[in-house]
């Protein structure tokens, strides 16, 4: 079982340094990669409106991630951008962004301050189950994450797909 922490994946990282899940999975002993199976503006879908606070329809920038670990799919993640923060960058492109999007989002300006992640179990749905190599009683978590800036406007939301019975949450917080 996978036990995966969010903290790396929120802050920008330093000049040089290795992506987060690249990092993570190599202290591991393994190979993390991701591809990028669609990058663009698109009408945001309902539940990315309410996230990202915008009206359903509005344009919003997604990337679309499949992320594996040695090889295998471990996680689907569409991370959506409010348009105007992500129009015109490598965020609305297929390439790899070096240092990662967080990274460019604080070269950009956009620095996250607080982040809200949900929680929550259900069964894939067939491109779900098919990406992810799942049998047909294999559950997911789907884990939704809005990142905010210093002015709580959300600058970022994440959707994730991710095998149950493979991976783990682990919630460090500091208080005070």
């Amino acid at each position: 079982m996978w036990v995966s922490t969010s903290m790396p994946y929120l802050k920008p990282r330093a000049k040089g340094q290795p992506d987060a899940w690249g990092e993570e999975a190599a202290a591991r002993g393994g190979a993390g990669t991701q591809r990028i199976a669609h990058a663009g503006e698109i009408p945001a879908p309902d539940d990315v409106a309410a996230l990202l606070r915008i009206t359903p329809g509005d344009p919003v920038v997604v990337r679309r991630r499949i992320i594996e670990l040695d090889g295998a799919p471990c996680e689907l993640t569409d991370t959506y951008y409010p348009a105007p923060i992500a129009r015109g960058t490598p965020l609305a492109e297929t390439g790899k962004i070096r240092g990662g999007a967080v990274t460019l989002l604080a070269g950009l300006g956009h620095i996250g301050v607080r982040v809200r992640e949900d929680v929550t179990a259900r069964m894939p749905d067939a491109d779900e189950r098919t990406a992810l190599r799942l049998g047909p009683a294999e559950p997911v978590l789907h884990l939704h994450r809005v990142t905010f800036d210093a002015e709580d406007r959300p600058i970022q939301a994440d959707l994730m797909v991710m095998p149950a019975h493979r991976q783990q949450l682990r919630y460090e917080i500091d208080v005070g």
